[in-house]
């Protein structure tokens, strides 16, 4: 029994510390853009908000973007589109919903990914996947229709679902163009295409744009600073810190947005906590592996 909780013994690196703060600060935001929303339409507040991201990284990297390659423009805009999508759609359902609920619902991209990736590339997902798109999935059952016991999905609630296929094909796309791309370059034209992207669709949403506040300026100025800020920070952590591990900590964002969302005045149902609960666990368990073991089968996780 020593031997086993040895093996699982997490000691706290200073990556690992940063990411935990990271997760901390976006799972602040819900609440931020939760607010926002009664001043603002979903899809100018988005574009505001990665257009300040794109201005705050050029700053950064503007000596390191001579020579894009047509690879890179590519990856690029498709990877700016589904961010779009998904920041877009995540925000347009905070308009009706908490963002309590927001966070628990946009934490199923995790599990989502696998499926995905059958899908569109073939890849079959493994026993601790479809464990974890259950539990994820039974989470949802209670965080959407916690009254009905059954999949009632508000507007809000299916705009934030769709969301996160497009947070999930943005990982996709991502892993896709892995060591083939020059990650700052690439990460500057997606956020470009994204900011521009969600500028466009105010049309079809029929958006104006809204008149500007302190508390707007200040809300979509900070997200998109902090955005670049923390692209930047997770870039340099991860190349210490496991898949698994990040995970893991990244699990605990919608714990965090429950909790301030909590301290602001949210409060959800009994029945709806424990479905996030049930997503946070579905999260973690998809990214678990069985190993075989001398003929035997043990869950491990990658340290």
């Amino acid at each position: 029994m020593s031997g086993w909780l040895s093996r699982y013994k997490w000691r706290l690196t200073l990556p690992e510390g940063i990411l935990i703060f990271i997760t901390m600060v976006w799972g602040g935001t819900f609440m931020v853009v939760h607010h926002a929303m009664t001043m603002s339409g979903p899809f100018f507040f988005v574009g505001l908000r990665f257009a300040t991201a794109t201005a705050a990284l050029l700053l950064f990297s503007w000596r390191s973007l001579g020579g894009f390659t047509r690879r890179e423009l590519t990856a690029g805009f498709w990877i700016g589109i589904a961010i779009s999508c998904g920041y877009g759609l995540q925000t347009w359902g905070m308009q009706t919903i908490s963002g309590s609920q927001s966070a628990f619902i946009t934490a199923l991209y995790v599990p989502l990914v696998p499926l995905l990736q059958w899908a569109c590339l073939g890849k079959r997902p493994g026993l601790m996947s479809w464990c974890g798109v259950a539990l994820a999935f039974g989470g949802l059952l209670l965080v959407a229709g916690p009254e009905s016991g059954g999949l009632a999905l508000s507007p809000g609630e299916l705009a934030t679902l769709l969301s996160t296929l497009a947070i999930a094909g943005e990982i996709i796309l991502i892993g896709a163009w892995a060591g083939k791309v020059d990650i700052r370059r690439v990460t500057i034209v997606q956020l470009a295409v994204a900011s521009l992207a969600s500028f466009l669709l105010m049309i079809p949403d029929g958006e104006q744009v809204p008149a500007m506040s302190p508390w707007l300026w200040g809300s979509a100025l900070g997200l998109g600073i902090a955005s670049a800020l923390i692209q930047i920070t997770m870039n340099w952590a991860q190349r210490s810190v496991s898949p698994t591990r990040a995970t893991l900590i990244y699990a605990g964002e919608p714990v965090w947005a429950g909790l301030f969302g909590r301290i602001a005045g949210e409060r959800l149902p009994g029945a709806a906590l424990l479905g996030g609960a049930l997503i946070v666990l579905g999260v973690i368990v998809s990214e678990l592996k069985l190993k075989k073991r001398g003929g035997a089968r043990s869950v491990a996780r990658e340290e």
